[in-house]
């Protein structure tokens, strides 16, 4: 791992800047075309949505057809979940949008992987990256593809966010505790609730709420996002 690789994006000024660097993370992740966009709840409108992408102009249609993405399988799950999806023609088929996925795999997206992530005051962040291509059959070579983008959605995140509405950014560092910190450091290589609880000499309800007081403090949604989160603002190393 190249840290570089995922940290480049933050040196974006503006959406030109922030363009480049989300097609070159794709490119160098092994994807063609992407997708970066911040959204907004609106009660009682539709959503608001900014984007960077590299969209092939005879796709734009199908890309900016709301009602299209309100069944779109793949993007009903970014709305609902923070996991991240990794897609492809079974992905439809399952979801009986069989069709949808001929229609979009005739202009190269055949497959893909997309992270989302939610914060409060109706915030998201949403990139996905595709290709004409099948994803790794290998599943450790597909889990890292995916935790890969996930390291990446955290700082492209905050660079998005800075750019492309700058009036939702947060600037303000929050202050997590000696013990939050600890239980993020542990949670970031991989240890659940009850193994922190082992190692901090602490019970699993009293680690799992300092993870979930800590991913609040963070605005994440889930204890891999609040980990992220802690090393992009330097809380953690």
């Amino acid at each position: 791992m190249v840290l570089s690789e995922f940290t480049a994006v933050l040196s974006a000024t503006d959406r030109v800047d922030l363009q480049r660097e989300v097609v070159r993370f794709a490119t160098w992740l092994g994807f063609d075309k992407v997708c970066a966009a911040v959204a907004h709840d609106r009660p009682g409108r539709e959503p608001e949505f900014l984007t960077v992408h590299n969209t092939p102009a005879a796709y734009m249609p199908t890309f900016l057809d709301l009602s299209r993405a309100r069944v779109d399988p793949v993007m009903q799950h970014c709305k609902r979940s923070p996991t991240p999806i990794a897609w492809d023609q079974a992905t439809y088929v399952a979801a009986d949008k069989g069709e949808m996925w001929e229609h979009q795999a005739a202009f190269g997206y055949c497959s893909g992987v997309v992270v989302a992530m939610h914060f409060g005051a109706g915030r998201h962040f949403f990139v996905g990256m595709d290709r004409d291509q099948s994803l790794p059959t290998c599943p450790a070579d597909l889990s890292r593809m995916v935790a890969d983008l996930q390291l990446f959605a955290v700082h492209a995140q905050d660079a998005a966010f800075r750019i492309l509405r700058p009036e939702s950014a947060c600037s303000e560092v929050p202050q997590l505790t000696a013990r939050e910190l600890d239980v993020l450091r542990w949670t970031i290589e991989g240890k659940t609730a009850w193994e922190v609880g082992r190692i901090l000499a602490i019970s699993e309800q009293t680690a799992a709420r300092h993870i979930n007081n800590a991913a609040q403090k963070l605005g994440c949604v889930n204890k891999l996002q609040a980990a992220l989160r802690a090393i992009q603002l330097g809380l953690l190393s």
